[in-house]
């Protein structure tokens, strides 16, 4: 018997709550601890889930953390915590502040769980991602964020919409940043085995393309308070499981390039081989065509400009 499962989640929003909720409803750990602001929070929400577990007759218990070392020994450290934007505030504000939070967070699981794999949830996701690389000196391997499953998991929603059959059998493929920045993979694209490209016209995959671009957006304008969480969070949870089961499956997820499509000192959204060491493999086979070539090109130029601007203010210091 190996020693039991335990998971963090740090931030306890809509999202990390929700991540929490589907790791206790699917038993995948024995042990998830939310870690909040508000400690009262918290305890209030690891209280409930715990119950909804016993409801489900699962034998994972939800606690809350009410110092930084009660995260001692999480094999995984979700990190969800961030500010929302709010009127006024520039995107460079947006970002130091979401990088602050995730450097804090990371001080603590370099002290108290350092042979955790880190996933970032936080936006700007492959920011975040990189952020966290940088200030734990974890191995690339342990440090990755989701944003790769949630988009595809939009498209293939969005294609389902168009062809009004196949739900459940679709697998859409994309590649790049989270947004405006995704470079769907048609190629790869495919339902109950069909390729995408043979049941839609390229207009018609535009146009679906388009709709998971703005996907978030639509939610955010729909909801008028707050942003998406269930499709983020169950997106989170394929990846906890992913790990913990050891799968070696292949998810489209935010990691480090270290000559991976050419690029170097980056994070960006590729498909990789996950399992109980983290990120086992980065799939880089992939023949791009010329247009998907310029679109990641694109995309990680975006989050190479946010990186940027960290290292102008100075956040990483002399690193």
């Amino acid at each position: 018997m190996g020693k039991s499962k335990k998971v963090t989640v740090a931030g306890t929003g809509n999202v990390g709550s929700t991540v929490a909720f589907i790791l206790a409803m699917n038993g995948l750990c024995h042990e998830v601890v939310l870690r909040g602001r508000d400690i009262d929070i918290a305890k209030g929400k690891a209280l409930d889930m715990s119950q909804a577990a016993n409801a489900a007759r699962q034998h994972t218990v939800v606690r809350a953390a009410e110092k930084p070392e009660d995260i001692a020994d999480s094999d995984i450290v979700v990190i969800t915590a961030g500010i929302p934007r709010t009127p006024g505030m520039s995107r460079d504000d947006l970002l130091i502040g979401n990088a602050e939070i995730t450097r804090k967070i990371v001080k603590d699981i370099v002290k108290y769980a350092p042979n955790a794999i880190i996933i970032t949830v936080a936006n700007p996701l492959d920011v975040m991602t990189y952020v966290a690389l940088k200030e734990s000196g974890f191995p690339k391997e342990r440090v990755m964020g989701m944003a790769g499953i949630l988009d595809s998991a939009r498209m293939a929603h969005f294609i389902y919409e168009k062809l009004e059959f196949g739900s459940g059998q679709i697998r859409a493929s994309v590649m790049g940043g989270h947004g405006d920045d995704m470079v769907p993979l048609s190629k790869f694209t495919t339902v109950a085995g069909v390729p995408i490209s043979d049941l839609l016209s390229d207009e018609e995959i535009d146009e679906v393309v388009e709709k998971t671009k703005n996907g978030g957006a639509e939610i955010v304008s729909l909801l008028k308070t707050g942003s998406a969480y269930y499709a983020p969070a169950k997106s989170t949870a394929m990846m906890v499981e992913a790990i913990l089961r050891d799968t070696k499956q292949i998810h489209s997820c935010a990691v480090y390039l270290d000559g991976e499509f050419g690029y170097n000192n980056v994070v960006s959204g590729v498909p990789a081989m996950i399992g109980s060491h983290g990120v086992e493999r980065i799939i880089d086979e992939i023949k791009l065509s010329k247009k998907q070539q310029e679109q990641f090109k694109n995309s990680v130029a975006s989050v190479q400009s946010l990186i940027d601007i960290l290292y102008e203010n100075n956040f990483f210091g002399d690193k």
